[in-house]
């Protein structure tokens, strides 16, 4: 099975953009982004359990690894920049370092975090991860949401911020957000800073002025920050002008160096 992707702009010509949702979300939250780029072709993915990619089982990182791959070979892509937020950001490091994709000419990551070093600290947040995944499985979609947005990465969002996104995500299916929460959990990642500083294509690392948990992190491990003003940690939806005029800023510099 393969997961469902939409392509955007396919006859202009150039390097490609791939867009990388994070959980709870799908491809056409980028949207409001892909719209500044009409002169660049995109592809959205929808991650497993998400989207209309609903019914995609799914192991481990290196498995969901080979489904971005497969996604992008059947569009037959031969060179992308690959954009990740949040859970997508995350995946989108696992496969840059480990796959190690040839047609890959740069990568942006949004709001992602690198990995934990220590192995209590995986073992927390794996015991974290599973408590939440328990809740999407047992208990009402908006029950849940309500208390997500609630956490602290969040408290940037106004009240009726946060009602506007548990309306829109409320639909989810909560078994296929809690699979892909547990296999995708922070408790599995490797710790992926060494392998992202010796990649050998631009890399950025973005993140809102006011999410203070991730610029913190961009700079305890010296990642290549750009921060979004008036944004929280979801950047491309507070502020989707001052997100892309970074983008594109970030993807003219890889330009001339592809």
């Amino acid at each position: 099975m393969r997961l469902y992707t939409r392509r955007y702009h396919e006859k202009c010509a150039g390097t490609w953009l791939v867009w990388l949702h994070g959980l709870l979300g799908a491809g056409g939250e980028w949207l409001p982004i892909i719209e500044q780029y009409a002169n660049r072709p995109s592809l959205t993915i929808d991650l497993p359990g998400h989207g209309r990619s609903p019914h995609i089982p799914l192991a481990n990182f290196s498995y969901l690894s080979r489904l971005i791959e497969q996604a992008i070979q059947a569009n037959q892509i031969d060179s992308y920049y690959l954009i990740g937020y949040s859970l997508g950001g995350r995946i989108a490091m696992y496969y840059a370092c480990q796959s190690q994709p040839t047609k890959l000419k740069a990568l942006i990551v949004e709001g992602a975090n690198v990995g934990l070093k220590r192995p209590a600290e995986r073992l927390l947040r794996l015991k974290h991860d599973q408590s939440w995944a328990k809740r999407f499985r047992s208990e009402p979609m908006d029950n849940v949401l309500s208390d997500w947005y609630q956490q602290a990465v969040f408290h940037d969002l106004s009240a009726e911020q946060r009602q506007q996104l548990i309306a829109e995500r409320a639909n989810n299916c909560g078994e296929h957000v809690a699979h892909l929460l547990e296999t995708t959990s922070l408790g599995k990642q490797p710790f992926l800073v060494n392998k992202l500083l010796q990649r050998n294509y631009p890399f950025s690392y973005l993140c809102g002025e006011y999410d203070e948990k991730f610029c913190a992190l961009s700079q305890q491990f010296s990642l290549p920050l750009i921060r979004i003003p008036e944004a929280g940690h979801n950047a491309h939806r507070s502020n989707p002008v001052a997100y892309a005029t970074a983008v594109e800023r970030f993807l003219t510099f890889s330009d001339g160096r592809n």
